[in-house]
């Protein structure tokens, strides 16, 4: 998705899904006695029910994340590199995982529908995972490398 629309993004998912989790993680590092970790180290991992609501402010320190008014993150904002990516989690009836490449169809028939929807994005080396219930609908926004990759952006329901 383009990165000029992450905030908008995000409101829209905030405001049209239902949040089941919120997930962030450094992307890895070294540790105290200098060995190098592979997988990042968890910072928040919060699931939600319907007595949790997840906002966000931006301001010149950056962003913050807000859980019922209370603010549980802060990203810097120093270090964006990419737009959200959205991931479905498509399952066949007999357990196979569906993955799909870039510039193919989400609303193709013929794949199953979605179990929930991770929108993520990486934000001053640490990953941040949202995941929302069920299929968060998208829209074409405009060829990244036509005709290959797309550009999306999210949709309301």
């Amino acid at each position: 998705m383009p990165k000029e629309l992450d905030l908008e993004n995000l409101r829209i998912c905030l405001d049209n899904y239902k949040l089941n989790k919120l997930y962030i993680r450094d992307c890895g590092g070294y540790r105290e006695d200098g060995s190098y970790r592979i997988s990042g180290e968890q910072k928040v991992n919060i699931k939600f029910n319907d007595d949790k609501v997840l906002d966000f402010k931006k301001n010149e320190s950056g962003l913050l994340l807000i859980i019922d008014s209370e603010e549980i993150f802060h990203f810097p904002l120093n270090k964006t590199h990419n737009g959200f990516s959205l991931a479905y989690d498509r399952r066949y009836d007999d357990g196979r995982i569906v993955m799909l490449s870039g510039g193919l169809n989400p609303y193709d028939p013929e794949l199953p529908e979605p179990k929930t929807s991770k929108l993520r994005n990486v934000w001053d080396s640490l990953l941040v995972e949202l995941t929302f219930e069920g299929r968060i609908d998208l829209k074409f926004h405009s060829w990244k490398e036509e005709p290959y990759l797309k550009y999306w952006t999210i949709d309301i329901k």
